[in-house]
């Protein structure tokens, strides 16, 4: 990223997630990536992409590490106002760090049927027990994140005999 020129736009923002996310499938995680940016400075505080295999950490989604890199680089547990992009629905858990981080507002890409838990599953913000609701935006640049993630386990399924 130019410091100079910090990226804007959700869709600039989305292409910064996506690079994380195919780094993430390089090391051969689920290729998930996430960027912490603060609308207010223009800059990217944090990003990361999914790491619970490498971290043998199953809490270490590409949401919670960007988070986690975010309020570690503001010396503060509150990331009030800032967006977090991610390039796939976050799932239960992650909602519940978003919503206990304050994010202001919430960009993901591909939807998650499965696994979701904004649009889809539980609709963690839509709940009367869930104490803070970012914004929400979602499908930008649904197709790419979406396509990532397919490839990714395409060639997985590839690699043996009754992998899943």
């Amino acid at each position: 990223m130019n410091p100079k020129n910090p990226p804007q736009s959700d869709e600039a923002l989305m292409a910064m997630a996506l690079e994380v996310a195919r780094q993430a499938a390089d090391r051969g995680e689920v290729p998930v990536g996430a960027v912490v940016f603060d609308p207010g400075t223009g800059q990217v505080i944090a990003s990361a992409g999914n790491g619970p295999i490498g971290a043998h950490d199953p809490t270490a989604h590409a949401e919670i590490q960007a988070l986690r890199a975010a309020g570690a680089a503001l010396e503060n547990y509150r990331l009030t106002d800032l967006t977090l992009i991610v390039t796939l629905e976050p799932c239960a858990m992650c909602a519940g760090a978003i919503s206990h981080a304050r994010i202001g507002r919430l960009v993901y890409g591909a939807d998650d049927p499965k696994g979701g838990a904004v649009a889809h599953g539980p609709r963690f913000f839509d709940q009367p027990t869930c104490h803070w609701r970012p914004e929400v935006l979602g499908g930008v640049m649904a197709q790419e994140s979406g396509e990532i993630l397919r490839a990714f386990f395409k060639r997985r399924r590839g690699l043996g005999a009754g992998s899943r």
